[in-house]
C-alpha cells in the first residue's frame, strides 16, 4: 500500500522539475551581444561582429545600398538604405564595414560599406562635389605638315607627340 503512495508522488517528483522547451529562434528574435565591452541589440539574422569600434554618430545615405546580415558582400540583404535618410553608425567593424541603427534608435540592423554614408555635417558638401562638371572646350587646333604626298603628321595639342598618318 505505501508503493501505490509513493508512485505517484514519484511521478509528481519528475514532472515538476522538467522545464518548457526554449521558444525557436527566428530570423527577427531580439538578441543581445557583448563585443569588445560594448552590448548590441539586434535580431538573431544579424551576425555579431568580431570587432567593433563604437562611432555613435549621425550619418546620411549617399544613396540606395543594401543593408547587409554581415560586414560584407556575401551576406544576405535585409534592407536598403534610403537616399538621404538619416541613420546612427553604432561602430566601425571588420573590413571598415559601419554597424547601422534607424536613427536614434539603439537596435543594430545591419552592415553598410563605408562608402553608402557620409557625415551628416558634410552631407551637402560631399554631393555638390559629386555634380558633374562641364567639359572645357579645347580650342588648341591640332598643328599638321604634309610630309609628302601621300601623308601627312600631326602634333598632338595635349602632350606634343607627333603622330604620322
Amino acid at each position: 500500500m505505501k508503493l501505490r503512495n509513493l508512485l505517484p508522488l514519484l511521478i509528481v517528483t519528475v514532472l515538476v522539475g522538467c522545464k518548457a522547451p526554449a521558444p525557436a529562434m527566428t530570423d527577427d528574435t531580439l538578441v543581445t551581444s557583448q563585443v569588445n565591452g560594448v552590448t548590441l541589440t539586434h535580431r538573431y539574422i544579424v551576425t555579431v561582429p568580431t570587432e567593433f569600434t563604437p562611432v555613435n554618430a549621425s550619418y546620411r545615405a549617399l544613396y540606395a545600398g543594401s543593408v547587409m546580415n554581415t560586414p560584407d558582400f556575401g551576406g544576405k540583404v535585409l534592407s536598403e538604405l534610403e537616399n538621404g535618410k538619416t541613420y546612427t553608425v553604432l561602430g566601425s567593424v571588420q573590413n571598415d564595414w559601419l554597424a547601422i541603427a534607424e536613427e536614434d534608435q539603439p537596435e543594430l540592423i545591419g552592415y553598410v560599406p563605408p562608402r553608402a554614408l557620409v557625415k551628416s555635417e558634410l552631407y551637402a558638401q560631399t554631393l555638390k562635389k559629386d555634380r558633374p562638371r562641364a567639359r572645357k572646350s579645347s580650342n588648341k587646333k591640332a598643328t599638321c605638315v604634309n610630309v609628302d604626298s601621300n601623308s601627312k603628321a600631326c602634333q598632338n595639342a595635349n602632350s606634343g607627340t607627333w603622330i604620322i598618318n
